[in-house]
């Protein structure tokens, strides 16, 4: 067990792409609304495994990303970040993130129905906030 507990604890220099893997880990367990205490449990390792790995502090096994991987249904090439929306500068924005988790688990009718929304807003030009209708009135 003290094994264990040390090879958990063993501190690593955070370097980019592991911070990149643990921020994709840390928005995957949230955006499913899962404790670290829970996935822990699954995993059967500490909790504070969990929160180290998703501050980039410990490195991830690559039986822990398959199982990570399931537990919050996603593509093991999302935290490789081998997906072209990862590597897109848009995807660090939240609602495009939200908006291709969403599409990704739609029929390809609904997908087809919401990428001819999509285009028809594009059509139509930019909505005028309120504040901007307030502004225009003076």
């Amino acid at each position: 067990m003290s094994d264990m507990m040390n090879q958990d604890e063993q501190m690593f220099p955070v370097d980019e792409e592991q911070e990149r893997l643990g921020n994709r880990l840390r928005e995957s367990r949230e955006y499913l609304g899962l404790s670290q205490e829970s996935v822990a449990e699954h995993l059967g390792i500490p909790r504070a495994s969990i929160s180290a790995m998703e501050n980039g502090k410990r490195k991830v096994s690559s039986l822990e990303l398959k199982h990570l991987a399931r537990i919050y249904k996603q593509p093991l090439s999302y935290f490789l970040g081998e997906d072209e929306f990862v590597h897109d500068e848009q995807s660090q924005d939240v609602t495009f993130s939200a908006l291709y988790r969403t599409a990704r688990a739609l029929s390809d009718q609904d997908r087809q129905q919401v990428l001819r929304f999509a285009q028809f807003l594009r059509q139509a030009g930019q909505v005028p906030t309120p504040q901007q209708n307030l502004n225009e009135s003076k």
